[in-house]
């Protein structure tokens, strides 16, 4: 068996104080359904992404789900958590459940529910996404972790400061396209190049506009093998999909050489049977500009230290050689911790059907998607053709 994706649904991302994570979860399995035009009682399970650690009271969320149609009652569901790749982990399970003939339709939900804390609170649950003892416990927070390796990474390769603005632009103007984007605004290359009070600097040469979003929002996918697949309107096929986990610690490893990352891209595009050149798109994991650049030099499209090339010749561009992030990636989208795996599942179908509106690459027939959870250590490539 081989998993198709034949449906799916997203939620706007955003700040919602009127929406809890019940709601959430909800409201895009309900949509997903109906998306797909399937019951509710034909999925024979459910896996939902989500990170929690502390941003909401709820750490036992799977069942949640059933709440959407009563047709789910009785389903086995079960929360996937893999840091901010929990999405792709969910995505993955239901595949291989899908592809073991353990199950022949099935759901997957990513969400999160981020903003009912403090921010200073929020950096403090994310921060234990680290090697705790060596790296929270010391203080250490992700805007801190990702601020440390561009200043290594600039200490290597010269100062990119400028790269990073020109990343952030980017994905900016691509996210004024989306309608499910949080930030739909282009700031221009100026102001995100420039330290200033509503741009002030974060962590080493980060300024704001080189971080993600903190987010409410979901996303969810039904999932179907080949054989039931050809029922649907739609089928979106897994060329391939892999996982690469490195070690916790960063001091365990060189961070600036994104091992983990190059290892999946490498493993993935080899089992599509696919180069670079034949992808019409990537959806890449840009938490912070920094590991946006560093993809670029992970995934082959540019040699290390040398990223900075295909944003200045415009090959990452929306109508460039390569669009990654036509999205507007987390950057400008938002990065709903749980969510921002399916979320990018869902936007690439989308691209694939020719379902994107406004967001679509002309003629697309292959897609890639990049998934990290921590700073490289868990690592999701997906490659994605219609079928």
């Amino acid at each position: 068996m081989a998993a198709r994706i034949v449906g799916w649904a997203h939620s706007p991302f955003g700040r919602f104080d009127h929406l809890d994570l019940e709601a959430l979860i909800t409201s895009v399995a309900r949509d997903a359904l109906a998306h797909a035009q399937v019951q509710a009682d034909a999925i024979d399970a459910i896996w939902l992404g989500n990170l929690n650690g502390g941003f909401v009271p709820e750490i036992f969320c799977s069942s949640l789900a059933l709440q959407a149609d009563d047709g789910l009652r009785w389903k086995p569901a079960t929360r996937v958590e893999n840091a901010c790749a929990s999405g792709a982990a969910a995505v993955f399970a239901a595949c291989d459940a899908i592809d073991s003939g353990r199950a022949s339709i099935a759901m997957v939900i990513g969400a999160e529910k981020m903003t009912a804390i403090s921010g200073q609170e929020v950096t403090r649950v994310l921060a234990n996404a680290s090697y705790v003892r060596e790296e929270a416990a010391q203080g250490l927070t992700f805007p801190g972790i990702f601020g440390l390796i561009a200043e290594q990474y600039f200490k290597r390769y010269g100062d990119h400061g400028e790269t990073l603005a020109r990343i952030a632009a980017k994905n900016h103007l691509n996210g004024l396209r989306n309608p499910y984007a949080q930030m739909r605004k282009d700031l221009g290359f100026e102001f995100c190049n420039t330290v200033s009070e509503k741009n002030p600097l974060i962590a080493g040469p980060l300024r704001k506009t080189d971080c993600s979003l903190v987010s409410d929002g979901a996303a969810a996918l039904i999932l179907a093998d080949e054989s039931v697949a050809r029922q649907f309107p739609r089928a979106v096929g897994f060329r391939s999909r892999v996982q690469v986990n490195d070690f916790l610690p960063m001091s365990r490893r060189d961070a600036v050489s994104f091992e983990g990352p190059r290892r999946a891209w490498q493993q993935a595009l080899s089992e599509a049977g696919c180069t670079l050149r034949d992808l019409s798109f990537a959806e890449v994991h840009d938490c912070f500009t920094i590991a946006e650049l560093m993809t670029y030099e992970a995934m082959g499209l540019a040699a290390p230290g040398q990223g900075a090339r295909v944003v200045e010749d415009g090959t990452v561009a929306r109508g460039g050689r390569l669009p990654v992030n036509v999205s507007g990636g987390l950057k400008a989208k938002g990065h709903p911790i749980g969510a921002t795996g399916v979320s990018m599942h869902v936007l690439s179908a989308m691209q694939l059907c020719g379902e994107a509106g406004e967001l679509q690459v002309p003629g697309a027939t292959l897609g890639a998607i990049f998934n990290m959870g921590g700073l490289a250590v868990a690592n999701y490539v997906s490659v994605l053709e219609r079928v």
